[in-house]
């Protein structure tokens, strides 16, 4: 009977090839879903990322509108955008008017939003009134989600 006992201990040692290939697919399973999770990660970073240009993009616009407030409507022609050269930055320009100044901005603005946010543009409303209102808008295609836009509405009273 001992003899026996021991030679039934003798066969529990180790793991059998049906252990070790359960253990295989439980952990194969545990690392795709981490993968997907790494994937999706990115995906979400990237979008926070794109938003987060957009919404710096809105707001150099809204300063840019709040800077030179005797421009107006001018902000709000799609087809004003022109590079006059007015950039106070290197000093040039000094002569500009506000409408060219408000073209110049428009046209450096769209090169930013084009070169930062992919198929990237953006756009200027103007809605006069007491005190007049800038519907800005930027858009851009988003990977996986298709056109997204962010906008914001700002008050410039008068100079």
């Amino acid at each position: 009977m001992q003899r026996e006992r021991a030679r039934f201990v003798a066969h529990d040692r180790g793991f059998s090839l049906v252990e070790v290939m359960v253990a295989l697919v439980v952990l194969s399973v545990g690392l795709l879903g981490i993968a997907a999770l790494q994937g999706q990660g990115l995906g979400a970073s990237r979008v926070a990322m794109y938003r987060t240009v957009a919404v710096n993009l809105a707001a150099d616009m809204a300063e840019r509108i709040r800077v030179n407030r005797l421009a107006g409507s001018v902000y709000g022609d799609e087809d004003a955008a022109t590079d006059y050269g007015c950039d106070p930055e290197t000093g040039e320009g000094d002569d500009c008017t506000p409408a060219e100044m408000a073209a110049h901005d428009l046209f450096v603005w769209q090169q930013l939003i084009e070169s930062q946010l992919p198929g990237g543009s953006g756009r200027v409303e103007f809605t006069d009134g007491t005190p007049p209102v800038y519907t800005i808008t930027v858009e851009w295609e988003e990977t996986g989600i298709g056109a997204t836009s962010y906008t914001t509405e700002i008050e410039v009273p008068d100079v």
